[in-house]
């Protein structure tokens, strides 16, 4: 067990398993990355000069409590929302320096998204769904890729089925296999297993960190359920609009500790 105190804040760490190591390549980093909404005497500092970095293939979790700038920070890292102050890269990109234009191709060419509403297409049925962002993209699925996921998501025999005809599991399940098709650098997943019940939640869970093990993907999933951070390989822990600390190899009773002390009960 490791434990440190860094500012008040217990980090605890379980080697209850083999992980990612920290000498694994940056995926993504923010650099004094500081988010301010409104001016004057009626701003709101949501993230204050924010430095954290991602290694590539790894599964990390960002936990905090409610208005700690969890979700701020995976939108900014996404490109989703601009900085105030402050870099984003993605590799080697500086998202910070890019036009709408080309972020919206490095949204579309680099980065997956997974979110708790599913954002399937109705009337497309789920294979249809899944390969959309490469067709937007004027691209063809590689079809040993895409066999490789739906099999691994277990949903080979649910091609040709339209969202209503899934259950709600199955449905993210093609929400991630989209994330997924297009091979990207990084896959952002905001409480992905918040409409689903515990089942099909440790289903998608495993999935994800089968897919960072297996299939080399990384990952960065904002999550308020300390059950889903321990599927993880390391937890950021936000306070305030700042990173405070860091879990490795997290255990639930190793979160749940972290977030009382965060205040996050």
């Amino acid at each position: 067990m490791i434990v440190q105190e860094r500012g008040g804040l217990v980090e605890k760490a379980e080697n209850t398993r083999e992980r990612s190591g920290p000498g694994a390549p940056t995926a993504l980093r923010a650099v004094g990355v500081t988010k301010t909404y409104g001016t004057g005497q009626s701003a709101v500092v949501a993230l204050d000069d924010v430095t954290v970095a991602f290694a590539a293939h790894q599964f990390t979790a960002i936990m905090g409590p409610s208005g700690s700038g969890k979700s701020t920070l995976m939108h900014c890292l996404a490109g989703l929302d601009t900085v105030t102050a402050g870099q984003v890269f993605l590799g080697e990109t500086e998202l910070t320096t890019l036009d709408d234009t080309a972020l919206s191709l490095l949204r579309r060419d680099r980065i997956g998204f997974v979110f708790q509403a599913f954002n399937l297409l109705p009337t497309f049925t789920a294979r249809q769904n899944i390969t959309l962002p490469l067709e937007l993209g004027g691209k063809t699925p590689d079809e040993t890729w895409f066999a490789t996921l739906v099999r691994t998501l277990g949903i080979e025999d649910r091609l040709g089925h339209r969202p209503s005809e899934l259950s709600g599991g199955q449905q993210q399940r093609v929400a991630i296999a989209r994330a997924l098709v297009a091979r990207p650098d990084v896959v952002f997943a905001d409480e992905p297993t918040g409409n689903l019940d515990s089942r099909a939640s440790n289903g998608i869970l495993e999935f994800l960190r089968r897919s960072v093990r297996e299939l080399g993907q990384t990952i960065v999933m904002v999550t308020h359920d300390p059950m889903a951070a321990a599927f993880s390989d390391r937890v950021v822990l936000m306070e305030d609009g700042r990173a405070v600390g860091e879990l490795r190899n997290p255990t639930i009773d190793a979160v749940v500790s972290a977030l009382r002390t965060l205040g996050a009960d």
